[in-house]
């Protein structure tokens, strides 16, 4: 982004928060203009991103997740799990 583009981009921004502003006083605190409130911030925050970047692409890195390996056993289960269980759908072995 260039400067001319970052000044519009903040003016535009300032304009936004003004409209925002005129609906709040309007409407009240309602949904719909926190919500509103809460996109104008989004984009500001935004923003500032992009000016911090100096313009030089950086990429993201997604963020390390540690991971747990479950095993599953292979072979058959002991059937004494599944004693008492019903199958919802096919209408359980307990008829009443």
């Amino acid at each position: 982004m260039t400067s001319s583009e970052i000044v519009e981009l903040r003016r535009a921004l300032g304009r936004l928060r003004q409209c925002v502003g005129g609906l709040r006083n309007r409407y009240g605190d309602v949904a719909a203009v926190q919500r509103l409130a809460n996109d104008v911030e989004r984009l500001d925050i935004d923003a500032t991103e992009l000016t911090d970047l100096d313009g030089t692409p950086r990429q993201r890195e997604a963020p390390r997740v540690e991971r747990e390996v479950v095993v599953v056993p292979e072979g058959p289960y002991d059937p004494k799990l599944w004693h008492d269980a019903d199958d919802e759908g096919l209408g359980g072995y307990r008829r009443t």
